[in-house]
């Protein structure tokens, strides 16, 4: 269609392609512009060598909870070049590791439950080494209780304004409380629970949890291959498929604009122009393009700067032999920098890393650190201010804090590959690509993905969506977001991009309408009465 809108799509991360992916299929002319040799921006595999067929190295190891609905259907849509689509090569976990420096491990179970009350007991936390003390596992039931009956407006004002910290009480708990509670949540992502905001962490605690509990839903996927091979490469292919242009080694240099719209874009000195432009770039390069007139076409990018980014970067380390810690996620509760692992060979059917290094490398172990902030064990250095092979050694380090050295003895490294984002800087470390974190009271900060330039739309994981964390879901929701917002604008006639949110059981609804109303009339949570008084008594008898 020669007279198709065209759209100019600046970044190809997940949020990028998935608004390539949509508006290709409704007719639009698009041109993707990617700053790397690949796309996939985050979630891209990276050769760990010039060999023909590499050993692939990623930013972290890739799994999609049960709540993932967005991205998943998206690869349910690309086809995997084998008869097949890339949703084709998830394949569900059998447990969730939970170890601890001690050596106690705890192995997580599910069962299904139907009522409030059952569900509750459900919800009871698993967790390894020290025991948290039976009434205090029953305040952090009662404070997820809260929660789950709150109504979305008390939601967003009153939990988005408090940190999950205070907010589940950590500072009046045992130790144990707050190893395995208030900071578990920092295992999975790279958010402080004093920063985080209760409505954000606690949501995603529960999303997590209800993973756990269904039974017509894998609690948790991984991908059978590095990701680039098995899903970002075959959705590439796709989408030129559907006529996409998709320009790599493009970075992105200016967002021009006179003030109403956006006028053009430079990429790698070059001046390009569109119909129309999806915003797909990090929140800090979207920060370095704001200027003056841009802010004024689009006012909501004013908050963009003040969107806070911390660090959650990985390392593979290729072993001699396959150790499977776990049949699924590994969590490190008590490591300093917060790790979780994947042992990736009992997933990876069709990738044989023997195949690819000579029958040297047998097993693969993918880590991710989420607190670079906190002295290690090994040079009591926190992450950022070591060099990068001295990182790589902590989180050795700190692994076999964990698992004992028997089952990850240092003779069993064949090589590693951490993250290329991180590289040397005068101090230590610095990191190219941060994660963006929601910490309290900064939803006001984010944009809706349609901006008030006529033109410009965006699609990244900064943007205001349902699912409200930085992960390749809300990036996929985003760029859904972004393709209805053009097609919206443009007068194209075509059915809108399907966009899920986050489920909760619907055996919490009536709770949540009666809610409503007492919000409505100004008055608090039912479940708040006396809670007050309980922390005011609790630091009385401090």
């Amino acid at each position: 269609m020669t007279d198709s809108p065209s759209v100019a799509v600046l970044g190809g991360g997940i949020g990028g392609l998935t608004a390539a992916h949509e508006l290709a299929e409704r007719g639009f002319a698009v041109t993707v512009y990617e700053a790397n040799d690949r796309v996939g921006g985050k979630a891209r595999s990276v050769p760990v060598s010039d060999d023909e067929r590499p050993l692939l190295g990623e930013h972290g190891f890739r799994f999609f909870p049960a709540y993932y609905r967005n991205v998943v259907d998206t690869m349910a849509r690309t086809p995997d070049g084998a008869g097949g689509s890339v949703a084709d090569h998830l394949v569900p976990t059998s447990e969730t590791l939970l170890a601890g420096a001690d050596g106690s491990a705890v192995r997580t179970s599910t069962e299904q439950p139907s009522t409030p009350r059952e569900w509750l007991e459900a919800l009871r936390p698993q967790v390894a080494g020290d025991d948290v003390p039976t009434r205090e596992l029953a305040h952090f039931l009662s404070r997820l209780a809260v929660l789950l009956t709150s109504c979305r407006e008390r939601r967003e004002d009153e939990f988005e304004r408090t940190s999950w910290w205070d907010f589940i009480d950590a500072d009046e708990m045992s130790p144990a409380y707050r190893k395995h509670l208030a900071r578990s949540t920092q295992s999975l992502v790279a958010l402080r629970p004093e920063d985080g905001s209760a409505r954000t962490v606690g949501s995603i605690y529960l999303q997590l949890l209800f993973g756990q509990l269904d039974p017509d839903a894998p609690a948790e996927r991984v991908l059978d291959g590095p990701t680039s091979e098995v899903w970002l490469e075959p959705w590439a292919a796709h989408l030129r498929e559907q006529s996409v242009t998709i320009e790599t080694g493009a970075r992105v240099d200016a967002i021009e604009s006179d003030g109403e719209r956006v006028t053009g874009a430079v990429v790698d000195g070059e001046r390009v122009t569109a119909d129309y432009y999806v915003a797909a770039v990090p929140v800090e390069v979207m920060a370095s393009l704001l200027t003056p007139e841009l802010e004024a076409a689009a006012p909501s990018l004013a908050g963009v700067s003040r969107v806070d980014t911390a660090w959650m970067n990985g390392v593979q380390f290729y072993l001699d032999r396959d150790v499977e810690l776990a049949a699924g996620h590994a969590v490190f509760a008590d490591s300093p920098w917060a790790l979780t692992a994947i042992s990736q060979r009992q997933f990876w059917r069709d990738h044989d890393l023997a195949a690819r290094t000579d029958g040297e490398v047998q097993g693969v172990l993918s880590v991710i650190a989420s607190d670079w902030e906190t002295p290690g064990i090994r040079y009591d250095k926190p992450g950022r201010e070591c060099t990068r092979e001295g990182a790589v050694e902590e989180i050795w380090a700190q692994l076999q804090d964990h698992v004992g050295s028997d089952v990850l003895p240092d003779d069993a490294r064949v090589t590693h590959f951490l993250d290329p984002e991180l590289t040397a800087g005068p101090d230590g470390l610095r990191n190219g690509s941060p994660l963006v974190i929601n910490t309290v009271d900064s939803l006001r900060h984010r944009p809706e993905a349609g901006t008030d330039a006529p033109n410009l739309v965006l699609a990244a994981d900064y943007v205001r969506v349902e699912t409200d964390l930085a992960t390749m879901e809300a990036a996929n929701e985003a760029g859904r977001r972004a393709a209805n917002a053009v097609l919206s604008r443009s007068g194209v006639r075509a059915r809108p991009a399907e966009t899920w949110g986050l489920d909760e059981p619907a055996a919490f609804d009536p709770l949540k309408r009666q809610d409503r109303l007492r919000y409505r009339l100004g008055l608090p949570h039912p479940g708040e009465a006396g809670h007050d008084a309980w922390r005011f008594a609790r630091r009385r008898r401090a």
